[in-house]
């Protein structure tokens, strides 16, 4: 299994943004073979508090504008989107951003992409929140239309790419590889065999065996869209991560900084995420594995560069030796 890692892009503790600790992050990953650097689009700009507040609750850098400060800084790790939202940024829009990144990087984007969840945020555009899915998928055919070598171009209810030309293109020639973000569901798995060139999911939304049972799905699927079950990719996103063996301080690290900033309950969370002793999260990892996961994203919410650090000489080794 491989591992990537989430750019620090939430504010989780308060200590603000700067250049200098993703530059350090980017590098560091990078030196500790990390196999890939993403990337999370602003989702949910906005959500609605239990104490009807209207605030997302901690800060949130912008994504591609963050990735494009790390090219190079990132060595030869793939640069994910985990996940993009085109709906929200314009896929015309985003489609420029994407293949821009992709000259600049030599051909290491990977476009995960999703509608997004926040009815705020399409109230924000000015977008129809019940169009989400049907706006996502015809994004897709936009960016794979702009980013064609062979200039076709594509129309459908929403957007159309007849008359328009994207320059320059992606540095690869068949274009940026695009994936699916899903929960698991299966309209989401049905959308990701049909337009995915591979499916990310996200930890904080599923188990090893909720994963596993919507991998031998998805697999199933992909054979009558002429997709090869055993060459097809997958990864699992927002891997909140932060390894200790102080059970009080697991405990806070669930309740008041990531259950308090993504609102879930800090019972399933801690089920979930990889917060806790090295050998609990090398535990989740391998059973992970074990369900046919090939890559997981980390996301360290504190002490970002240190946790880096912990994870690959305490967690990594145990999951091999797993095996």
């Amino acid at each position: 299994m491989k591992y990537g890692a989430h750019l620090p892009l939430i504010d989780f503790t308060g200590k603000g943004f700067s250049l200098g600790l993703l530059t350090e992050y980017a590098r560091t990953a990078d030196r500790l073979g990390f196999a890939a650097l993403g990337m999370n689009d602003l989702d949910p700009v906005v959500i609605q508090h239990p104490l009807s507040h209207i605030a997302f609750p901690r800060p949130w850098l912008d994504g591609p504008t963050a990735l494009a400060a790390m090219l190079e800084h990132s060595g030869r790790m793939q640069l994910f989107t985990t996940v993009g939202l085109p709906v929200l940024r314009g896929p015309a829009a985003f489609a420029k951003t994407l293949a821009a990144l992709d000259v600049l990087s030599g051909g290491r984007v990977v476009a995960a992409l999703g509608p997004g969840s926040s009815a705020k945020d399409y109230a924000l555009v000015g977008i129809d929140f019940e169009e989400r899915w049907k706006r996502n998928d015809e994004s897709v055919a936009v960016l794979r239309a702009f980013w064609s070598a062979d200039g076709a171009a594509w129309g459908g209810k929403f957007y159309s790419t007849e008359g328009f030309t994207l320059e320059p293109k992606p540095a690869r020639r068949d274009g940026i590889p695009v994936w699916i973000g899903s929960w698991g569901s299966a309209a989401g798995l049905k959308r990701t065999a049909r337009w995915g060139d591979g499916w990310l999911a996200s930890a904080y939304n599923t188990t090893p065996a909720i994963f596993g049972e919507a991998w031998k799905r998805l697999q199933e699927k992909l054979p009558a869209h002429g997709k090869n079950p055993s060459e097809f990719p997958n990864a699992l996103s927002t891997g909140f991560l932060y390894i200790t063996d102080d059970p009080k301080e697991r405990d806070r690290c669930l309740r008041e900084v990531v259950g308090r900033a993504i609102l879930r309950p800090p019972e399933q969370l801690g089920e979930r995420l990889l917060v806790g002793p090295p050998e609990e999260c090398a535990r989740k990892l391998a059973a992970y594995e074990a369900a046919g996961l090939q890559m997981a994203f980390v996301w360290p919410v504190a002490d970002e560069l240190e946790q880096l650090e912990i994870f690959r000489t305490k967690v990594v080794p145990l999951v091999e030796k797993a095996k």
